[in-house]
């Protein structure tokens, strides 16, 4: 076995020093996050600077996680900013609204959407910025919940519910996108790579099967189903997965066979993935 030079041996020397530095960070956030340690640190002996000192970290970590429970069980979250435009409207005064998503078992980056004031005498939201998909109709939500103000007695509006209604189509919209991939997942319908380094959809060349899922429209609403054998149809979802029609042509017309072999009965989409995959046998 070949020796490990000098530069080899820093090398890991390093390595376990940074292991050891994140285990000490972990362990001692747990115990910082500890209300035993709290009532520790409060009856101990330690001098009062010492004392203070610990009790402020606890402090600290104690509202670090109850800021990492709340944005992992709400999905919403406002925060303040400030525009760094000089010419700002409200003096560069911008309520920022987080929009959190967990899809797949995955948290995805959030979405943002940045309101300001921009109407004299009155404290009423107009949206300044935002990163919301273009496929959910924001500004139809906005027009709905936060309407321009009208003078008095009129235009009325409730951040509240813009904001819950924003996360359900965000969430509807990921739940879609994710309905689809499991189509495909479930007809076998991965990803491979070609000879020429292109990626080319597996499972094309078996006869009756299934040969292509995708998504037909921005919002994911309607899915493309294309089969080996030339086939071709369109599947209608809902807001929520459900299967609203399902449309099926061959060389003959409207192929309703192939629409009955799909469905089997079923309501959901969820449903004729997992249909799908007792087909293959999975």
């Amino acid at each position: 076995m070949p020796s490990l030079t000098l530069d080899d041996e820093i090398l890991n020397l390093q390595s376990q020093i940074n292991t050891l530095k994140s285990q000490l960070q972990i362990q001692t956030s747990n115990l910082l996050g500890s209300p035993s340690t709290e009532q520790l640190i409060t009856s101990s002996t330690t001098p009062a600077a010492q004392k203070q000192n610990l009790l402020s970290r606890s402090a600290s970590q104690h509202a670090h996680n109850q800021q990492c429970l709340y944005r992992a069980c709400a999905g919403l979250t406002a925060f303040r900013a400030r525009d760094p435009d000089p010419n700002a409207v409200d003096n560069g005064a911008i309520l920022g609204l987080r929009v959190e998503i967990a899809s797949r078992a995955k948290f995805l980056r959030p979405y943002y959407v940045l309101f300001n004031r921009p109407f004299p005498g009155s404290n009423a939201l107009r949206v300044h910025r935002h990163t919301i998909p273009p496929s959910i109709a924001l500004v139809g939500l906005a027009n709905r919940y936060l309407p321009f103000p009208k003078g008095e007695g009129g235009g009325k509006q409730d951040l509240a519910r813009f904001a819950r209604a924003l996360r359900r189509e965000v969430v509807r919209y990921h739940h879609r996108l994710g309905v689809v991939a499991d189509l495909r997942k479930a007809a076998g319908l991965g990803k491979k790579r070609g000879n020429g380094g292109e990626e080319e959809e597996e499972g094309v060349e078996r006869e009756g099967k299934l040969a292509s899922i995708t998504a037909a429209d921005a919002e994911a609403k309607q899915i493309t189903i294309e089969w080996a054998d030339g086939r071709a149809g369109r599947l209608v979802m809902g807001d929520d997965g459900e299967v609203v029609k399902v449309v099926a042509v061959g060389d003959n017309g409207r192929d309703r066979d192939v629409v009955r072999e799909l469905l089997g009965g079923a309501t959901r989409v969820e449903d004729v993935a997992k249909r799908l995959v007792s087909a293959r046998g999975d």
